[in-house]
């Protein structure tokens, strides 16, 4: 940055427009990764509750797979069909073929929905699975 001098007649400032380009990059910023981390919960998944649900941590990146309570499936927040659902799932076992599965399922979501998708976990060799449920606050 080059500074005038001070016999140059000219007055010494802040200059404003890189301090004004620093507060829209940190502005962008924060709006991107806040939308990254609500992806999961703008579907309006009511999750069942349980005394005994506790948190879980993994080595891994958890496989998170939403159900809605009419039967659409989620995979990173995306509408998925059964043949990219088998699809993607066996993508991810040739990653990571240890990785562990979170099914985030409405309350009122039929077992009708959740049983094939059980059953295509298993078919393609993914056998971490696990239910996420609200704490009830511990009756």
């Amino acid at each position: 940055m080059r500074v005038k001098k001070a016999g140059s007649g000219q007055a010494l400032g802040v200059q404003m427009a890189p301090l004004i380009d620093c507060v829209f990059l940190l502005l962008v910023y924060f709006l991107c990764t806040s939308h990254v981390t609500k992806q999961h919960k703008d579907l309006g998944i009511d999750l069942p509750e349980a005394a005994s649900a506790k948190e879980t941590k993994s080595a891994h990146q958890t496989l998170i797979i939403e159900v809605t309570r009419d039967g659409t499936i989620y995979l990173d927040s995306q509408p998925m069909t059964t043949r990219l659902l088998h699809q993607r799932l066996r993508e991810a076992v040739v990653e990571a073929p240890n990785r562990p599965v979170r099914i985030d399922a409405d309350r009122n979501t039929a077992y009708a929905y959740i049983s094939p998708l059980m059953d295509l976990l298993q078919f393609v060799g993914m056998n971490d699975v696990g239910l996420r449920i609200r704490d009830r606050g511990g009756v």
